[in-house]
C-alpha cells in the first residue's frame, strides 16, 4: 500500500507541469491577442485623429471663407450705400440746376422786358422836343462831371490805400527791428548778469549760506543782520563790500545802451514779530523793506550809483522753501539781488 502511494504521488508532478504549461500558453495567447488588438486600436485611433485634424482644417477653411464672404458682403453693402449717397447728391445737384435754369429763364424774360422798355424809351427820346434835348444834354454833362469826380476820388482812395500798405510795411519792419533790438538787449543783460554772478562768486567764495536760484543771488539775512534788526552787522558790511566791488568792477564792461538796475528784495520768514520787535517794526513786511533799504544805502556809500539800485520788501509772502523748521525759516529770511533791465 505505501508503494502505490509513492507511485501515485510521483505521477502527479508531470500532470501539474502540463497544466501549468497549458496555462502559460493560454496566457501568452491572450497577451498576443491583447497586443494585436492594442496595435489595431492604436492604428484605428491614429486614423480617427488624422480624420479629425483634416476635418478641423476643413472647418477652419470654411470659417475663413465664411468670414471672407461676410466681409465681401459688407463691402458690397458699403458700395451700395456710397452709390445711394451719390444718387442723392446727383438728384440734389439736378434740383439745383433746374432752379438755376428757372432763374436764368426768369432773368432772360426780365432782360427781354428791359430791352423792350429801352426800345420804347428810344422811341420816346426821338419824340422829345428841342428843350427836352437841351435839358438831357445838360444832365449828361453833369453826369460826366460826377463820373470824373468819382474817378478822382477813386484815385485818391487808391493812393491812400497804397500809403497805408506802405506804412503797414514800415510798421512791420520797425516791429521786427524792435524785437531784434530787444533780443539783443536781453542777450546783453544775460551776459552782464553772468559776469556779475561770476565776479560775485569769486569774491564771496564757496559759502553754503549764499546761493544762486535762477537769475537771483541770495544772501540769508542772518549773514547781514542781527535778529529783529535792520542795521547791518560788521560781517554783513564786509560781504556787501565784496558785492559792491564786484558790481563796480563789471560796471565798465556793461554796454552803455544797457540800462541796467540791481533790484534788492528783502524777505522775512512767517514767524510773527515778538513784542520787543514790534517796537521797531510794524510787520514782517516793514522789517524786510527796511533791511532792503539798509543794503541799498550801504551799496550807495560804496560808490554804486543810486539810480542803479531799487529796494523792495515782500515780507513773508514769497517763501523760498516750505516748512517751519529752523533751517527752513533761516532760508526764507533772505536778501535777493537781481540784475535786471530798467
Amino acid at each position: 500500500m505505501p508503494r502505490r502511494r509513492r507511485i501515485s504521488e510521483s505521477n502527479i508532478w508531470p500532470g501539474f507541469v502540463d497544466g501549468l504549461t497549458m496555462l502559460l500558453l493560454a496566457l501568452m495567447f491572450v497577451l498576443s491577442i491583447f497586443v494585436v488588438a492594442q496595435f489595431y486600436l492604436g492604428e484605428k485611433l491614429s486614423r480617427v485623429e488624422d480624420e479629425l485634424l483634416s476635418k478641423d482644417s476643413e472647418l477652419a477653411r470654411l470659417t475663413a471663407r465664411i468670414n471672407e464672404l461676410a466681409e465681401q458682403l459688407g463691402l458690397a453693402q458699403s458700395e451700395k450705400d456710397a452709390l445711394n449717397a451719390q444718387i442723392l447728391a446727383l438728384q440734389t445737384t439736378l434740383s439745383e440746376k433746374e432752379q438755376q435754369l428757372a432763374a436764368a429763364t426768369a432773368a432772360a424774360a426780365t432782360a427781354a422786358a428791359a430791352v423792350a422798355a429801352s426800345a420804347e424809351e428810344l422811341k420816346a427820346e426821338k419824340a422829345l422836343t428841342e428843350a427836352q434835348k437841351s435839358e438831357l444834354a445838360t444832365l449828361n454833362a453833369q453826369l460826366a462831371a460826377l463820373r470824373r469826380q468819382l474817378a478822382s476820388l477813386q484815385e485818391a482812395l487808391d493812393a491812400a490805400e497804397a500809403k497805408d500798405k506802405e506804412q503797414e510795411a514800415q510798421i512791420e519792419n520797425l516791429s521786427q527791428r524792435l524785437n531784434a533790438a530787444l533780443a539783443r538787449k536781453v542777450q546783453e543783460l544775460q551776459e552782464v548778469r553772468s559776469r556779475f554772478f561770476e565776479a560775485l562768486r569769486e569774491a564771496l567764495g564757496d559759502r553754503k549760506d549764499v546761493k544762486v536760484v535762477g537769475d537771483r543771488f541770495i544772501f540769508e539775512s542772518d549773514i547781514l543782520f542781527p535778529p529783529c534788526s535792520a542795521t547791518l552787522s560788521e560781517a554783513g558790511k564786509l560781504e556787501l563790500d565784496k558785492l559792491a566791488a564786484a558790481l563796480l568792477e563789471i560796471r565798465s564792461k556793461i554796454p552803455a545802451e544797457v540800462d541796467w538796475l540791481l533790484r534788492v528784495d528783502g524777505h522775512a520768514d512767517a514767524t510773527p514779530l515778538g513784542p520787543g520787535c514790534r517796537v521797531f517794526f510794524d510787520s514782517n513786511l516793514d522789517l524786510s523793506a527796511q533791511r532792503a533799504i539798509s543794503v541799498v544805502e550801504h551799496l550807495k556809500s560804496k560808490g554804486v550809483p543810486g539810480r542803479r539800485l531799487m529796494a523792495t520788501g515782500s515780507g513773508s509772502e514769497a517763501p523760498l522753501v516750505q516748512g517751519s523748521t529752523a533751517a527752513a525759516l533761516a532760508q526764507n529770511r533772505r536778501i535777493e539781488f537781481k540784475l535786471d533791465a530798467r
